[in-house]
């Protein structure tokens, strides 16, 4: 008998400027993992790269996958649609490969509530908690992608999506971006340890082993004779 690990579902979530996708940035360099390359109807910023950071989907592209249930979640942010498309996911999971999805609260919420079994056995999810508001707006302000509206937007959703922390399985208080990652990849340890994720796969007894091999000699030889 062997063991067999099923995948692990890892969704991580934070406001805006609370260090999340420098996180996953991080972890992507030394993967052990698939990262979920999620859908979005909002234009490239500089540098992202289609395939890796997002698809950008038109938003009829990304309605008519909507309309299939291609998605394990999606949700309308800042304007923008984003979503995790479900069967790749699925798929990973089935073959014990570890997925990472990063994702805004509401999408989180999402994927709790979803009715796969396979989905609800694999979840673990994180949230990343900024240390205080004021931190955050620092941050998105030397981000520069957004104006002062846009940024006090952001906060406003900060603050409520804040309020979802408990609702996690794990609460990162984010610190520098080594801190984050090592408390990150403590708990995709700690995940990985756990005996409800291992199966045992029986395998063959040396005899019976010994009796297909033998019984495969057998039909070869009457074959050769018949042959003969």
């Amino acid at each position: 008998m062997h063991f067999h690990r099923t995948g692990i579902l890892f969704v991580i979530s934070a406001p805006s400027g609370a260090g999340k996708t420098t996180l996953c940035t991080a972890l992507r360099q030394k993967p052990d993992f698939v990262y979920s390359v999620s859908c979005t109807t909002r234009p490239p910023r500089a540098g992202e790269i289609e395939g890796e950071d997002y698809y950008f989907l038109s938003h009829d592209d990304f309605s008519q996958r909507i309309a299939t249930h291609a998605f394990l979640e999606y949700a309308e942010v800042h304007g923008n649609y984003y979503g995790s498309l479900k069967e790749p996911v699925l798929e990973h999971l089935r073959r014990g490969v570890d997925v990472l999805i990063d994702i805004d609260t509401r999408g989180a919420a999402a994927i709790r509530d979803n009715n796969d079994s396979i989905i609800q056995e694999a979840l673990a999810d994180v949230f990343i908690m900024p240390l205080d508001i004021e931190e955050l707006r620092r941050r998105l302000e030397r981000r520069g992608t957004e104006d002062t509206q846009q940024v006090e937007i952001r906060l406003t959703n900060a603050v409520r999506e804040m309020e979802c922390w408990r609702d996690y399985r794990y609460t990162i208080i984010s610190g520098s971006m080594e801190e984050n990652i090592e408390k990150f990849r403590a708990i995709m340890r700690a995940e990985r340890y756990l005996s409800r994720r291992f199966s045992l796969i029986p395998c063959q007894s040396p005899e019976k082993n010994y009796l297909t091999a033998k019984n495969a000699e057998n039909a070869e030889n009457r074959l050769r004779n018949k042959k003969s």
